[in-house]
């Protein structure tokens, strides 16, 4: 199978944890080890999260006395498509003896029009207490908001509407490397008249993107990795029940938060309703239980494309 997997930030950095390289880079080697199996067998496209990391380059830059502007966002998601990429191909090298395995940095198109630019909900950066959140806010000019018990920074995050280079990506399928892309949902940038792109202020949902990708790479299978065995419906009620196989109308019925679990099942729905294919949202612990359909939640068509 052509599949495409999306990488969950806890991979990287779990919430609250110091954004040290070492950490970081650990952890990733340990997400190549659990992909190894699946890249053996399969072609296999894996993309990443960006939110953490984009978010420390950030506070680095509007702090760096040296700079007379800070660096733009689509800048510094350029950089850690870089960073997070590079510990990845590496940590697949490693697992991989004799396979290649190749990192693109690529650009996503989205809307100067989309309306995200006017209600940045994105969170990129480390956590803080409300107080210490506001005090950022007002020093930066940033935009922040609530995040579980915690307060973060929050940027415009447009809808994808194409990935620049995806057809390279289906050239580099074809042949048989593994190819890691679309970091931090690709490098978000517009399309003008004249075909020129430029880079814009804002970071696209990995999870959306991902969902694109697989639709143009024309991939059997979508699947979203996290921390979690199962998409839980009623999450922190009475009446949660896991959900182990759904339908993009099932999960169009439920709520989900729109910072964490919302995007991934908004993702898995666009893509089966768009191809007719299969995704499944699970943990990157059990990769192989998820194909086996021991773990995870399985999102099938409602009816047959």
């Amino acid at each position: 199978m052509r599949i495409v997997v999306a990488l969950g930030g806890n991979a990287l950095l779990p919430r609250g944890q110091h954004p040290d390289a070492e950490p970081q880079a650990l952890r990733v080697t340990e997400a190549a080890r659990a992909l190894a199996p699946l890249a053996r067998d399969h072609e296999l496209v894996i993309t990443h999260g960006n939110g953490p990391q984009v978010g420390l380059l950030a506070m680095e830059s509007a702090a760096d006395p040296a700079l007379a502007h800070p660096y733009p966002i689509d800048v510094l998601g350029a950089e850690t498509q870089g960073m997070i990429g590079y510990w990845l191909i590496q940590g697949l090298h490693n697992a991989l003896p004799g396979r290649q395995v190749a990192c693109l940095l690529n650009q996503t198109v989205v809307s100067a029009n989309d309306p995200a630019f006017h209600s940045p909900t994105k969170f990129v950066g480390p956590v803080w207490t409300e107080s210490e959140a506001r005090r950022q806010a007002a020093e930066r000019g940033w935009a922040i908001a609530r995040d579980g018990e915690h307060w973060r920074r929050v940027v415009a995050s447009p809808e994808p509407r194409r990935v620049a280079e995806a057809g390279l990506i289906r050239l580099l399928l074809d042949a048989g490397a593994v190819t890691v892309c679309a970091g931090g949902g690709g490098i978000p940038v517009v399309e003008h008249a004249d075909g020129q792109l430029t880079g814009t202020e804002a970071v696209v949902d990995k999870d959306l993107t991902a969902a694109l990708l697989a639709e143009e790479v024309k991939a059997d299978f979508l699947l979203i990795l996290t921390d979690v065995p199962h998409v839980v419906a009623g999450y922190g009620t009475p009446k949660a029940r896991p959900l182990h196989t759904t339908t993009p109308r099932e999960l169009r019925s439920l709520a989900f938060p729109p910072g964490s679990m919302g995007p991934k099942v908004e993702a898995a729905a666009r893509f089966v309703e768009h191809t007719g294919a299969m995704a499944a949202i699970g943990p990157l612990s059990d990769v192989h239980g998820i194909l086996q359909s021991t773990t995870g939640t399985y999102v099938r068509p409602d009816r047959p494309i």
